[in-house]
């Protein structure tokens, strides 16, 4: 039963929620940020945040921008990779970002707590921050049921809010710089440079471009309203990474200080108190943010494998309100409950696996495009990567090579005992056998 067929007057994303709801797809801030300049510096942080959003989130974000227009189903990647290669690569897209999903949505409650934290250590002290995070994905499970305009409309304020304070920083760091002259400090060192894992945090702050497909049939006009949110997001997303960089930097905050959370301290050092209260108060927001809008996200991968037969049928049972808003409601339990057993984790072990999982989805999104291109040339494309043919394989060139180094530099992480790369080879090669019992399933 189509979605859409279920809730005929659905409320629909328009394209400034939209925007918004991508927004903290892939960012919530520049909270995540921190770790990049602790560990490469002002100057080589900077060049990151310039140089990956041109080779990983501009491709990306063109790709998603023509499969997301040509092909506005619920599902989003999953259907466009089952469309160019069949069930059984559809089958491997969902379960890479499926299980790619219970290491990264296990983050963002990390990120509420440790900014709750330094409103006051108590609240969150032993269990008490499990509690909390466990409050967050009960919080946004019961926010998502209302819907999916409910999350856009939530995400336009949050992203208000928490951008907020960070505006007043900047402006704050930069009247102070130009009477100071410290703008020099750019080329201050990290005391330990760490390049590599920089890099990976950055790829980190940069990814989640295709999370937004998913809820293409409660997207108002896809066909027009995807390219457009895929660029505005790209753009919004760089400037609030740059900036507040360029604030701490021209404030003679030391790179060494930065580890997670430290735009607390910042913050206090720029602006005083309140300043440094409102940023944490917008760190728990981002954890909120990100949470609930990849619930959004991923709770319609099930839902759409179920449609295709692909998974248990109870995951195609909707959630139709009064509003007429139809939500996925088993696979939002299902899919929260697994996030929920995944919080124990560390952060630096989930960024990881997280890495690895999701960039093996990514490339066969990209080998998707080309095979879309040779396979269906006269499909409708309301917006097309530009350059034909050539551009279209050129542009997963990029990502492919960043997503190659990720998976390599994972081999140094270790996850019980066994590298983060095994780990998650092991994780991705139950692909191919869940698909298998699937098959035996549906034919029994």
């Amino acid at each position: 039963m189509p979605l859409a067929a279920a809730t005929p007057r659905m409320s629909k994303l328009r394209l400034l929620p939209l925007i918004a709801a991508t927004y903290f797809m892939v960012s919530g801030g520049p909270y995540g940020l921190e770790d990049i300049i602790g560990k490469a510096g002002y100057f080589w942080a900077l060049i990151l945040l310039l140089a990956v959003p041109l080779i990983w989130s501009l491709p990306t974000s063109l790709m998603i921008g023509e499969l997301a227009s040509s092909i506005p189903c619920e599902g989003g990647f999953y259907a466009w990779v089952r469309r160019a290669l069949g069930p059984f690569w559809g089958f491997q897209e969902g379960w890479l970002s499926l299980a790619a999903s219970v290491f990264d949505m296990a983050i963002y409650p990390r990120i509420f707590v440790d900014y709750l934290s330094r409103i006051q250590p108590t609240w969150t002290a032993g269990h008490r921050g499990v509690l909390w995070a466990l409050a967050i994905v009960l919080l946004c499970t019961a926010w998502n049921l209302r819907g999916a305009y409910s999350v856009g409309s939530g995400s336009e304020w949050m992203f208000v809010l928490l951008l907020t304070p960070f505006a007043i920083m900047i402006a704050l760091a930069l009247w102070q710089g130009i009477h100071a002259h410290s703008a020099g400090l750019l080329t201050q060192r990290a005391p330990a440079t760490d390049l590599t894992g920089a890099l990976l945090f950055a790829l980190w702050n940069y990814m989640g471009w295709d999370n937004a497909s998913t809820v293409a049939q409660e997207v108002d006009n896809p066909q027009r309203n995807y390219p457009r949110a895929m660029l505005a997001a790209a753009g919004l997303v760089a400037v609030s990474y740059v900036l507040p960089l360029a604030a701490v930097a021209v404030a003679r905050i030391p790179a060494e200080q930065f580890t997670s959370g430290a735009w607390t301290d910042a913050a206090s050092v720029i602006g005083g108190h309140w300043l440094s209260l409102a940023v944490v108060l917008g760190g728990t927001l981002t954890g909120v943010g990100m949470f609930n809008a990849l619930t959004m996200s991923y709770t319609r991968l099930p839902f759409a494998m179920a449609q295709d037969g692909l998974l248990p049928p109870v995951l195609n049972r909707l959630l139709i309100r009064r509003t007429k808003n139809g939500v996925p409601w088993v696979s939002v339990l299902l899919c929260a409950s697994a996030w929920a057993m995944a919080l124990g984790l560390s952060f630096e072990r989930l960024i990881t696996i997280d890495l690895v999982l999701y960039g093996l989805s990514l490339i066969l999104e990209f080998i998707a495009l080309v095979v879309l291109r040779l396979k269906e040339p006269q499909m409708p494309r309301p917006f097309r990567v530009p350059g034909g043919l050539l551009m279209a394989i050129a542009v997963g060139v990029g990502p492919t090579a960043l997503i190659a180094f990720a998976i390599y530099a994972s081999r140094d992480e270790h996850i019980g005992g066994i590298s983060a790369l095994l780990f998650s080879g092991i994780i991705a090669a139950l692909g191919p056998l869940l698909y298998l019992m699937s098959s035996r399933a549906k034919s029994s």
